[in-house]
């Protein structure tokens, strides 16, 4: 389905108006008029985009002042921003790369951290040999802050049976949880403490819940000080600083949504029992089925969805997305096309 404007709680296809519950913008911000005003600021201030490198003679102010903030919300020593949540997987990797260690995953991690010769942390069920054996090495585990067809953040339970010859890097990818887990923008890498970890990384695209085109990584200050020395970032533009302006601006607004979300979800999942084929978490904005024919089934009912093929998938995702724009009668139309399924 092509349209031509940017799909916001209702969508028109073909001349006729669909509710649409896809998509990753959580938190509406890429069409919060809010929002906007403190971009076209932003654009006045810096330009629409700055096509240069983050280490040239010339810097920008704002970048620093966004990484302190960021590093400030995220609780993390350090940040850097880039121009997308996928260059910043593929920074990190590539800077692991080049030292002495052996990569791990867990199930449906995104590509962008997924190093070409990663093994997965569990077979069968059962932690990977290689991770129980007292063989000294450095490892690095990647995975999502919420693994792909779950609703729940991932549970890292799994690094207390890992051998202590092991020293261990995690790199976990917020993309789908920054802005929209834990306190304002929390997330779920302040939340990962293990005293086997030898070091955290978190890396996340800004352009779902927070609707900025652009990357984050965040680690301790040593490490992100050598991911800027990295070719891959030297040689690459960063984020519009706009984006950032806006973003430093908009921290009520940015707040407000959530609470708007945040009582959707209330909403739409007070008393709410689906069948089986259903899996959703009451304070996570996603419902996903199992079931292939729901797509067909709500777009009969006029409710769009997301419906696709992706790489890490064996068969099309269908994605249903709570918003902070949708209403209370957008809400219940969904609540019962779903509650009627079968």
């Amino acid at each position: 389905m092509i349209i031509d404007c940017f799909p916001d709680r209702v969508i028109t296809v073909n001349g006729k108006p669909f509710l649409y519950f896809g998509g990753t913008s959580y938190l509406a911000l890429t069409i919060n008029q809010d929002f906007q005003n403190n971009l076209i600021t932003g654009i006045k201030n810096w330009g629409t985009a700055y096509g240069s490198s983050r280490n040239s003679n010339i810097k920008l102010a704002i970048y620093n002042q966004a990484e302190e903030k960021f590093s400030e919300l995220i609780n993390a020593e350090a940040t850097s921003l880039c121009s997308s949540g996928t260059l910043a997987g593929k920074i990190v990797i590539g800077f692991l790369s080049k030292e002495n260690s052996t990569f791990y995953h867990l199930p449906k991690t995104h590509p962008a951290i997924l190093h070409k010769d990663s093994s997965p942390v569990f077979l069968n069920n059962t932690l990977h040999p290689n991770l129980l054996n007292n063989t000294v090495e450095h490892v690095v585990i990647s995975a999502d802050a919420i693994l792909a067809l779950e609703v729940k953040p991932t549970s890292f339970e799994f690094l207390n049976e890992i051998s202590s010859k092991k020293k261990i890097t995690l790199i976990v990818d917020e993309s789908h949880s920054l802005g929209i887990i834990g306190k304002h923008l929390n997330g779920v890498f302040s939340s990962i403490s293990n005293k086997k970890l030898y070091r955290k990384v978190m890396v996340s695209s800004l352009g779902k819940a927070l609707g900025m085109p652009g990357g984050i990584i965040a680690a301790d200050s040593e490490f992100i000080d050598l991911l800027k020395d990295e070719t891959d970032f030297i040689s690459s533009s960063s984020i519009s600083p706009a984006y950032l302006e806006a973003f430093l601006l908009s921290q009520d607004i940015i707040k407000k949504q959530r609470k708007k979300l945040d009582e959707n979800l209330s909403f739409i999942f007070d008393n709410l029992t689906l069948n089986s084929c259903f899996k959703f978490n009451k304070n996570y904005p996603v419902i996903y089925c199992e079931n292939q024919k729901i797509n067909k089934y709500l777009k009969e009912n006029d409710i769009i969805v997301t419906n696709f093929k992706y790489p890490t998938y064996k068969t099309k995702m269908n994605r249903i997305i709570i918003s902070s724009n949708h209403t209370k009668h957008d809400l219940n139309r969904l609540k019962q096309a779903l509650i009627t399924f079968n």
